[in-house]
This record gives C-alpha cells, structure tokens and sequence, in this order.
C-alpha cells in the first residue's frame, strides 16, 4: 500500500511539474511573439526612414523625383532610376501590407501607413501612372489594396 500510494503522489508531483513547465513554455512563446513584432516594427519603420531620407541625402535624386512629380519628360537613364525607386518603395509597402495580413503589424499602424499611401497617389500623378502599369507584378491581396486608394483615376 505504501508503494503504491508513493507512486500516486510522486505521478502527481510529476504531473504538476511537467504543467508548470507547459505554462513556463506559453509565457516564453508569447515574449517571443512580442520581441518579433516589435523587431517587425523596427525594421518596418528604419525602411520607410531610409527610403525617406535617400533622396533627401541625394540631390540628382530629389531632382528626378520632383521632375518626375512635375511631369516633365524623363530620359531613359531618369525614367529607369524612377521605376526602380518605386518598385523599392511598392515592395516596401507590400512587405507592410504582407505583415499585417500575417498578423506581425497592429491594425492601428497599418491603418496610418494606408492613410499614407493614399496621400501619397492622391499627389503623385507619376507614380499612379507607374502603379498601373506594374500592378500584376505584385501579390493580389496587395494589388487590390492599393488598387482602392487610387479613386480620382483607376487602373
């Protein structure tokens, strides 16, 4: 009997052991979770940041992008550095939107980066024209994402 009853308490103590370290286990996973949104949020903000302060720091670049949001005429080298900007920055948002449909951004700082977007066509002629034409080239959840921010003139 006494075996037996050392043999109960002993599967308890195990059992309420092994659930301590279940528990220990969950707490860990949900740090984790917080540490890698927040790193998702840092390297999120530190891209836009960079994208932001490239034409800022360059001026033949500044001046492509102010002539292309002019409408002057670009020629082929300009047009080329354009498209290639924007595709960096079109991926960059679609990384974004890609997070959040993931879960890994808050809805709140995804709602303010779409606010942006759709600033950002509504006073950019150049770069809505250039949207339309290389929209199929990006994921179809983001496509029809952008694609509702551009309302004055759609594709």
């Amino acid at each position: 009997m006494d075996t037996d009853r050392m043999t109960r308490w002993l599967t308890i103590v195990a059992n309420f052991a092994i659930l301590v370290g279940l528990v220990l286990v969950l707490v860990e996973l949900n740090q984790n979770r917080l540490m890698m949104r927040a790193q998702i949020r840092h390297d999120l903000s530190m891209g836009i940041v960079e994208m932001l302060n490239t034409p800022a720091n360059n001026r033949q670049l500044s001046d492509l992008l102010y002539r292309a949001e002019s409408g002057e005429e670009l020629s082929g080298p300009d047009l080329f550095q354009f498209q290639l900007r924007s595709n960096a920055l079109f991926r960059y948002w679609e990384n974004v939107h890609y997070q959040y449909r993931l879960g890994l951004y808050d809805r709140t700082e995804f709602e303010k980066q779409r606010d942006a977007w759709e600033a950002f066509f509504a006073r950019s002629q150049a770069h809505r024209d250039y949207w339309c034409a290389v929209r199929t080239l990006y994921s179809a959840e983001f496509m029809t994402e952008m694609d509702r921010l551009i309302t004055d003139s759609p594709c």
